[in-house]
């Protein structure tokens, strides 16, 4: 799950950057979670052997999607 953290002052904040920071929050999380499904969706479609030639067995597909989409 991603996690956003940031800190401003009170008197940093204006009335646009208290409604657009969950926004862009949310648009980021949708971004990635667009990134993880695609690359699960596409190395899914791959038989065995392609994938081996990539070095990766199929149990390893969602770990590396989320590596893809997430980081480390």
């Amino acid at each position: 799950m991603a996690y956003l953290n940031s800190t401003l002052h009170a008197d940093q904040l204006s009335l646009r950057d208290v409604i657009a920071h969950p926004f862009a929050a949310l648009r980021l999380m949708a971004q990635r979670r667009r990134v993880y499904l695609q690359t699960v969706s596409e190395l899914s479609a791959l038989s065995d052997r392609d994938l081996a030639d990539l070095g990766l067995h199929r149990s390893m597909v969602r770990a590396v999607a989320k590596d893809a989409a997430y980081g480390k």
